[in-house]
């Protein structure tokens, strides 16, 4: 049965290739035609409605044309097809989280990740890992970086803000910003916020009835002073965030890929191609 069904597949895939080949070769017959409305309701006709139930394929098209970016000749262009891949997306990401969920971090492949997200125009980027290693070993990252943006884009120097905590940041340029968070930058900040206003209670300098969710919330984002991520993506086999941000993520859209170590280009485009087909209804 299922060899059936894999020869079923086969033959389908064959029939769409061969319907979209058709289709590519009425559309050069019929440029004679100046009628606009003519060519796009003949194609209309004709596109087969079977390739829509293989977004898989679509997806791998769409990307394979779009990896030219790590394969151009000059950093200006490499530079320039980058940009051109975030302005093709259906929507961008202001903040992304890279939460990291399996073995001890490839910093190599973190830096990847981190220097394409910014190459495509995201402002912000988090990396997480639950033992805090990435935090604890910081400048390795940070030269990993520093390293990908002069061999790949031909930038001299970092043209990134490391924020290492809350409290103590490394600043090379104003934007775009790089979190490198640990569990104690999720509920621990949360029970920080808390002891914060339990105390300014016990000084009187604010009463009981003063403390709400929104209050809080201003709290908790003077501490971190970025933007509630858009997207994160989790990387590695555990079903869990792990502590990622959990005040911050409550309409943050979550995508999973088996792993960080040797993700490609086009993983990552993929993941951002399912974020911008994706609607979400904040609750509605």
């Amino acid at each position: 049965m299922a060899l059936l069904y894999g020869l079923l597949w086969r033959l389908l895939l064959f029939l769409v290739h061969m319907n979209r080949a058709f289709v590519c070769w009425l559309r050069a017959r019929t440029r004679c035609f100046k009628g606009r409305l003519w060519e796009r309701a003949l194609a209309s006709l004709l596109l087969p409605v079977a390739f829509t139930e293989f977004p898989e394929e679509q997806n791998k098209m769409h990307r394979n044309s779009e990896a030219k970016a790590l394969t151009a000749d000059s950093p200006s262009e490499r530079q320039a097809l980058f940009l051109h891949d975030g302005k093709s997306l259906e929507k961008l990401p202001v903040h992304i989280g890279l939460l990291l969920v399996d073995e001890e971090p490839s910093y190599t492949d973190v830096a990847n990740l981190v220097v394409w997200c910014m190459a495509m125009g995201i402002s912000y980027v988090s990396v997480y890992d639950d033992n805090g290693l990435l935090q604890k070993n910081n400048s390795v990252l940070m030269h990993e970086i520093t390293q990908l943006q002069r061999n790949l884009l031909g930038i001299e120097g970092s043209k990134v803000e490391f924020l290492r905590n809350r409290s103590e940041k490394h600043v090379v340029s104003c934007r775009p910003v790089v979190s490198v968070l640990s569990p104690e930058d999720g509920k621990q900040s949360i029970v920080q916020a808390a002891q914060h206003l339990c105390r300014s209670v016990e000084n009187k300098e604010r009463s009981p009835k003063d403390i709400s969710v929104s209050m809080l919330d201003s709290l908790l984002r003077e501490f971190k002073n970025i933007p509630d991520p858009d997207l994160v993506l989790k990387l590695g086999p555990v079903d869990s965030t792990l502590g990622f941000l959990p005040w911050h993520i409550r309409l943050t859209e979550f995508i999973s890929l088996s792993t960080h170590r040797n993700v490609s280009y086009d993983d990552l485009l993929g993941a951002l191609h399912r974020y911008g087909s994706c609607q979400q209804r904040l609750g509605k």
